[in-house]
């Protein structure tokens, strides 16, 4: 086989390996962000005027999330948080209102002391879907609650209810706080062991 030929045939190779790039990167990164993001994909899509434009936002949350330094909760916090939350349940039996009001408090102090921003509800959404989209339909929930609650339209079942979907978020944060700290300090011991 010629020079010329072996050259031609490396080019073509390259044109298709450019091409197959091109074609497949797409479905690739829509992989990346279903298993990412979860249901949290699918709804974005439903409410976006494209896939192409749901997907561009997904991919702006996880820059914007890249960006946080979130922290890992030392076993001393998590149990505190973990008394508090007790607190709030048990307070739901006498005062069902206060206790969601009380719900939707510690998971914001649990965000933040996390490091996540806290500046509102849409932000905190946002942000959220990230790491914990499989249980932000619970935060949804619960905060629709919360706020039909304030205007007099939930009834102790719908507290209830909300009590349960605050619940999963907070386990939620507070679970992924702890094994990302064992994950952090696995990973340090390793360098020391070295």
């Amino acid at each position: 086989m010629s020079t010329g030929a072996i050259i031609g045939l490396v080019v073509a190779v390259l044109v298709v390996l450019a091409v197959l790039a091109f074609v497949l990167r797409p479905a690739l990164q829509r992989k990346k962000l279903r298993d990412r993001f979860g249901p949290e994909y699918d709804r974005a899509v439903s409410q976006s005027d494209s896939r192409t434009a749901a997907e561009k936002e997904l991919a702006k949350r996880e820059h914007r999330h890249s960006e946080f330094d979130l922290k890992p909760l030392s076993p001393s916090a998590q149990d505190s948080y973990r008394r508090h939350w007790a607190t709030v349940q048990a307070k739901f039996v006498d005062s069902p209102d206060t206790a969601i009001a009380d719900a939707d408090r510690l998971v914001t102090d649990l965000m933040a002391e996390r490091g996540y921003p806290t500046e509102g509800y849409e932000a905190q959404l946002s942000v959220l879907s990230v790491e914990h989209a499989r249980t932000l339909e619970h935060y949804r929930k619960a905060h629709d609650i919360s706020e039909r609650q304030e205007i007099g339209e939930a009834s102790t079942e719908d507290l209830r209810t909300a009590m349960v979907h605050y619940r999963e978020l907070f386990t939620d944060l507070l679970e992924h706080g702890a094994a990302a700290r064992e994950d952090h300090e696995a990973a340090r011991k390793e360098k020391t062991d070295v």
